[in-house]
């Protein structure tokens, strides 16, 4: 998204926050927690969900959607469902907070209006969802020097030798 017209990855409110130093000098964010951020933010855009704010010049009517994104490719559903996997990692309570900072990249202090929250109560929320959308990406065990989660296409060795495959 670096090279996108109007658009500064320095000045996204993620990035303010992952950057921002605390009072002894740590991080606001670990690490884990703004890679957590970043990777949701890849994923909803390669899913297409940011709203289309220009209008389309080209010729060609564009077929409404239907429901289940039929015109949408193979990877952008993929990065559909892990968006939806990931806020339902997050829950129902904080989902939308990643999404409005993460995704829509709104600040802090417009997301605590919006919602009528008191001033810098966002700060902390986020953090927190932050902290379990890490742990669900795997990125709290690799940054504590533990291997992230393994996925693999077929059970362990052991199990396949125990039913005879």
């Amino acid at each position: 998204m670096s090279g996108t017209p109007g658009f500064n990855e320095e000045e996204t409110p993620l990035t303010r926050l992952a950057t921002r130093r605390g009072r002894g000098g740590e991080p606001f964010l670990s690490a884990a927690e703004a890679m957590a951020g970043e990777r949701i933010r890849a994923d909803f855009t390669r899913g297409q969900m940011t709203p289309s704010l220009t209008q389309r010049w080209d010729a060609m009517p564009r077929a409404p959607r239907r429901a289940g994104g039929g015109d949408l490719g193979d990877t952008a559903i993929d990065a559909r469902n892990r968006v939806s996997a990931a806020c339902e990692a997050v829950g129902p309570e904080l989902s939308g907070l990643v999404l409005d900072v993460c995704c829509f990249l709104k600040g802090l202090e417009t997301v605590e209006r919006e919602r009528q929250w008191p001033a810098r109560s966002a700060k902390l929320l986020l953090k927190t969802a932050l902290a379990m959308l890490a742990r669900h990406y795997g990125f709290d065990r690799e940054e504590q020097g533990r291997p992230g989660r393994i996925r693999r296409w077929r059970a362990p060795k052991d199990e396949v030798a125990e039913h005879g495959g």
